[in-house]
């Protein structure tokens, strides 16, 4: 699958994936902007890409293990999800977990985009919903083991 993007700025890093079976692309914080992310500071960190995600496709935006296991820096939404219609520049609101003033240098690897189908449903409006064996049970019903 082709998927288009423009450099905003010419220093910007293309995506690209890591190994030959990567799921996800990553993608870099824009080159010469070091920004330093104090503990429990959210940033909203440069790529100076825009990209064109087919009809029908998502990018979905997750945290790159090592950088969230390591260093506690992921995105503070979990996933960010970038529509199909979507052209402006792709951010990464990059969240410190850690204890520490961690610095995000300008080229890094900062998440992975992962380029998927999603579905629209047909939202309808109903007086019932159909019986299940787990009925309403919420948050914790099933157990843990």
């Amino acid at each position: 699958m082709k998927v288009r993007f423009v450099r905003i700025n010419e220093n910007a890093v293309q995506p690209r994936y890591s190994t030959d079976s990567a799921a996800g692309a990553d993608i870099c914080a824009l080159p010469g902007t070091d920004t330093v992310i104090q503990p429990g500071e959210t940033v909203m960190i440069h790529t100076g890409i825009a990209m064109e995600t087919p009809d029908g496709y998502a990018a979905l935006v997750y945290a790159r293990s090592g950088m969230a296991s390591k260093r506690g820096l992921a995105p503070a939404n979990k996933v960010g999800v970038i529509d199909p219609d979507y052209r402006g520049e792709v951010m990464v609101a990059l969240h410190n977990h850690s204890s520490e003033a961690q610095i995000v240098k300008g080229g890094e690897r900062i998440a992975q985009i992962v380029i998927t189908p999603f579905v629209r449903a047909d939202f309808t409006e109903s007086d019932s919903l159909s019986d299940t064996a787990r009925g309403k049970g919420g948050f914790g019903s099933t157990g843990t083991f």
